[in-house]
């Protein structure tokens, strides 16, 4: 496992996903056949620690680019880390504007962390389900 996956990865689990799961979720990334389980979770997932998982602003929930913008205004560089149902883009560090291209509207679930434990976004199946995650 890379450095920047590591890092991406592991600070996604301490900083968002509840405490009572995050060695599982640790456990699960980390294992090619667990991190498929937790990809097939994403769809309904209900291990986000709420208290950091904000909506994101009605400007921005409709428009890829102000969701881009938003991020980019809150840190996000260039790139982001994938973790994703959709097996073509998980796994992979993307250009933040193709990362969101590609989860955007489609019926998936996906986290693009932008800045390791400190920012990221989420999505899975339902509508609307979008958040900001963020640990300041």
């Amino acid at each position: 496992m890379t450095n920047d996956r590591l890092s991406h990865e592991q600070g996604m689990v301490r900083a968002f996903i509840l405490k009572n799961r995050r060695e599982r979720c640790a456990f699960l990334l980390a294992d090619p056949v667990g991190r498929q389980k937790l990809r097939g979770a994403l769809a309904h997932f209900k291990w986000l620690d709420e208290r950091f998982a904000h909506a994101i602003p009605p400007k921005a929930a409709h428009k890829a680019a102000e969701l881009v913008a938003l991020l980019r205004q809150k840190g996000a560089g260039r790139t982001v880390w994938v973790i994703s149902q959709h097996k073509t883009i998980d796994g992979q560090e993307m250009k933040l504007e193709a990362a969101i291209d590609e989860v955007w509207g489609r019926q998936c679930g996906s986290i693009l962390s932008c800045v390791p434990g400190k920012l990221a976004f989420f999505k899975d199946e339902e509508m609307h389900s979008e958040r900001i995650l963020e640990h300041l």
